[in-house]
């Protein structure tokens, strides 16, 4: 922290779901923050920020912020709230949650969390210590990553990715189903300046998107079928011998039964269900297999489908049959998460508490809300760091169990979201300006330390102090469930860097000291695997995963549609939900038409539901829209900027129709994040998306989602 005659900088991070994790600036000034912008210097952020986070300062000081704990007064939904005290919120909740453990046990708590903070302090230790003591439900956190995270781990056995500086040293990148224009803008620089240097950059992605739009190459193969692609590019690479067979035999297990598979995905049949034609699948093999070094760069949108775990394995597997791993700007970029993983014992004292007695998956939780879950039903529900109103699958579903009349619903939250709305109290929280952290990214290998630069506005408290709150409320005396910020980072860092050589000299008093500090990462680790070592069960990359094999699951990559594809369900909801089905199918009109696949990218200006409130932004991103193809707008006289509805089984929304070559014909695209009371008719995309499991690790299926679409009446 340097400070001058007038103004005190200190340094901080951004916290939002996005790999860049930008090191962040704030000017304060008499006690309020007038600056925010990126550290010049820092490796990632390079002294910008990018237009979601930008203007920071109009979330922190936006006139509607939540400034004090309300009650709800009205029916649920209503927004009617009377004011109380933290002392009476946290009297009321601690008094509900003991007569619900006291009748029901402690599982019909469920805590509902995930990345509106990622910070080990305000998100993992909150997400744990609290309910690990009460013996409350456990949450499967799959909304986002999780099967490409199994995928990649069962392949390589940890998610470790170059320094995005190295993509220089590439000669071609294929960025695969990720627009990191969008989701992680401190890349593209990087990657431009590798096009200039000659890099071919070869997009795949059904849409046009900002990335695709700067590519050398942009392919659109039909949605959920990147992993025919993938299969179909290793079976040219074996067919023509294009493949590293010396470094497959040294370091790969299982590479045999791999090319007999894809043996099985000749380019024409690919190119039946890609959409592609089969010299493009054949040139792009070729390219792939005779330029070096070759990077694969994919993120988690191609695998929210029915089948996204093979998809990703498929994918982990091509630069393995390459030889492209271990090469300086070769290889696989999708996430440095495995660099360092927080002891989990110092995060949650997991040892010292009951055992978790159940899981829900998040992606069902308006199916648990209205009777999946039972033994006991979910009675309680605590919301912070999320909006699964506005965020998560079969949203009209989970507004219903919100509805009910026997669930105390908490929401701790920074404005009056569509999730608050449905609840019976209402805590306000801090930003990120208002409270301590650590962020380990997952686009880059430095640490970033957040450090408060003014004093929570009202009567706002960080999760980590309401979860101390909490816990004092509840009679729990714990040490560790009353520590306060730095005690509690520090004891997580001492913890980890005992068995974690990546921390040596990575020190609280460091961190607070410089703010940025870089992971210490060996020469021989500098190029991802180009040790020769893999931390898989064989030591080497798995392309035949027994890991995969012991859950039941295919050991090698495959291709099947997903089920909503194959069956042509497009409106399945859950089992038991009869007024929500017949709802839902008087939207969804009976059409000639086909149903299209609406894909549910992220917004340009949003981080998911994050900023889709402040005006500025919502300016900028535009009315709710949803893009259609022109061949696909004529034959439904759909008209371009008029209002239409996108309907199926599950559920209806309002949308303007974007009529646009940008899409290809059988697609439709509606960028998520909107907020369901900004939206036309107050509902968003989410009414629309499928609560059914991936197949792998409990993924969200957001992408499988098919549609009608229709003018609006």
């Amino acid at each position: 922290m340097a400070t001058t005659t007038e103004t005190t900088l200190v340094r901080g991070a951004c916290p939002h779901d996005c790999p860049d994790t930008c090191a962040t600036v704030v000017e304060v000034r008499d006690g309020r923050a007038v600056g925010f912008s990126g550290q010049a210097g820092h490796p990632m952020t390079q002294g910008w920020l990018c237009a979601k986070v930008r203007p920071y300062l109009e979330r922190v000081y936006a006139p509607d912020r939540l400034q004090y704990p309300l009650r709800r007064v009205g029916p649920k939904g209503a927004d009617r709230w009377q004011r109380v005290s933290w002392d009476e919120a946290i009297a009321e909740i601690t008094g509900r949650w003991r007569g619900i453990i006291a009748e029901h046990g402690a599982a019909a708590i469920l805590p509902y969390s995930y990345s509106g903070t990622l910070g080990l302090l305000q998100l993992a230790i909150c997400n744990t210590r609290l309910w690990n003591r009460m013996g409350a439900s456990g949450l499967e956190r799959s909304i986002c990553g999780a099967a490409a995270e199994a995928a990649v781990n069962a392949t390589l056995g940890a998610r470790l990715a170059p320094n995005p500086s190295d993509v220089r040293h590439s000669r071609l990148v294929l960025i695969w189903g990720h627009n990191p224009a969008s989701t992680s803008p401190h890349y593209l620089p990087f990657l431009r300046q590798a096009q200039r240097d000659g890099a071919h950059v070869v997009v795949i992605d059904p849409r046009r998107t900002l990335t695709a739009r700067s590519a050398d190459e942009h392919l659109r193969p039909k949605p959920a079928t990147d992993g025919a692609l993938a299969l179909g590019l290793m079976h040219v690479l074996f067919a023509e011998g294009l493949h590293d067979e010396a470094w497959l035999r040294t370091h790969s297990l299982g590479w045999e039964a791999l090319r007999e598979r894809a043996g099985a995905f000749p380019p024409e049949r690919v190119a039946a269900i890609t959409g592609l034609s089969a010299e493009t699948i054949v040139a792009l093999a070729r390219r792939y297999g005779t330029t070096k070094p070759a990077l694969l760069k994919f993120a988690d949108g191609v695998q929210r489908h029915g089948n996204g775990g093979q998809t990703a394995r498929a994918l982990a597997c091509l630069p393995a049959v390459v030889g492209q791993i271990g090469v300086r700007g070769g290889g696989l970029a999708y996430s440095t998460s495995g660099y360092v993983g927080w002891d989990a014992e110092a995060v949650g004292h997991a040892s010292e508490c009951p055992p978790t007695p159940r899981s829900i998956n998040m992606n069902r939780l308006g199916a648990a809300l209205t009777g999946e879950a039972q033994d006991p039903p979910v009675k309680a529900l605590y919301v912070f760091c999320a909006n699964p109103v506005g965020a998560t699958p079969n949203a009209g579903l989970i507004v219903r169990g919100l509805e009910r009349d026997d669930l105390f619903t908490v929401v701790h939250e920074q404005f009056m979201t569509d999730t608050a709305r449905h609840a019976d109290l209402v805590l306000p929280a801090t930003t990120q300006l208002e409270q301590t952290d650590l962020h380990k990214p997952y686009g880059h290998r430095h640490l970033q330390y957040n450090a408060p630069a003014i004093a929570p506005l009202a009567e706002a408290k960080s999760n980590w102090d309401v979860m101390r709150l909490l816990a004092a409320g509840m009679g729990y005396d714990e040490p560790w469930l009353r520590q306060g910020a730095e005690e509690a980072i520090d004891e997580v860092l001492n913890a980890t860097r005992a068995t974690s050589p990546r921390l040596a000299g990575v020190t609280l008093e460091r961190l607070q000291a410089e703010g940025t500090v870089p992971l210490t990462i060996t020469a021989d680790e500098d190029v991802p695997f180009a040790n020769g070592v893999f931390p898989t069960p064989s030591g080497k990359v798995e392309l035949r995963s027994e890991t995969m094999a012991v859950r039941g699951l295919d050991p090698l990559p495959d291709y099947a549609p997903p089920a909503e594809f194959s069956e042509g369900a497009g409106g399945r909801v859950s089992a038991g939900d009869d007024e929500h089905r017949g709802r839902a199918r008087r939207d969804a009109a009976p059409s000639e038409t086909p149903k299209l696949v609406l894909l549910t990218g992220a917004a340009h200006h949003f981080v998911t539901t994050s900023m889709a409130n402040q005006p500025r932004l919502l300016a900028k991103e535009g009315t709710p829209f949803v893009e259609v193809n022109p061949a696909d707008a004529a034959a439904r006289g759909i008209v371009h900027g008029a209002d239409v509805v996108v309907a199926n089984g599950r559920g209806s929304c309002t949308l303007r129709a974007v009529v646009t070559e940008d899409v290809p014909s059988g697609v439709a695209v509606a960028p998520k994040g909107r907020w369901a009371k900004l939206s036309p008719d107050g509902r968003n995309v989410n009414w629309t998306t499928s609560d059914a499991l991936g197949d792998l690790a409990g993924q969200s299926t957001f992408h499988s989602n098919l549609v009608e679409i229709r003018p609006a009446r």
